[in-house]
């Protein structure tokens, strides 16, 4: 079950990507759902929001991976790490290859940078969650 809903929210996390990375306008303001806050935050760190929903992606794929495969020593936590980096990598290069099929976007080498960077603070943000679980379960 856990299993699936890991599934659910990585198809989300995605989908949202590519469905911010495609708006015809990259303004946040023609989002009239989100609040006014959340909009004028996007608008003003533009780099900065594409490693926000990468931070998730990195997060739940690590999940997603341990859950399948426990990985125990180093060099399979590696590999296991390098496939996910590959994975977020080749959303980031669909989200911002598709910008050249909008005309009013462009794609920008620095949002492929954050991210993968992104990607990178949630799958260690999920290494650190699960050494603190194992603690507390322990103590």
């Amino acid at each position: 079950m856990l299993k699936r809903i890991v599934q659910v929210l990585l198809v989300f996390v995605v989908a949202a990507v590519f469905y911010y990375s495609w708006l015809p306008d990259p303004n946040m303001r023609s989002e009239s759902y989100l609040p006014g806050w959340l909009s004028r935050w996007s608008n003003r760190n533009y780099n900065f929001r594409t490693a926000v929903p990468f931070i998730a992606l990195g997060f739940l794929l690590e999940f997603y991976s341990y859950k399948n495969l426990i990985r125990e020593n180093k060099q399979q936590r590696r590999i296991g790490l390098l496939k996910n980096m590959i994975v977020a990598a080749l959303v980031v290069l669909v989200a911002e290859g598709g910008q050249f099929l909008l005309k009013s976007r462009s794609p920008d080498l620095m949002d492929v940078y954050y991210g993968i960077l992104g990607s990178i603070v949630g799958a260690i943000g999920f290494q650190i969650f699960k050494i603190l679980k194992t603690k507390v379960r322990n103590a």
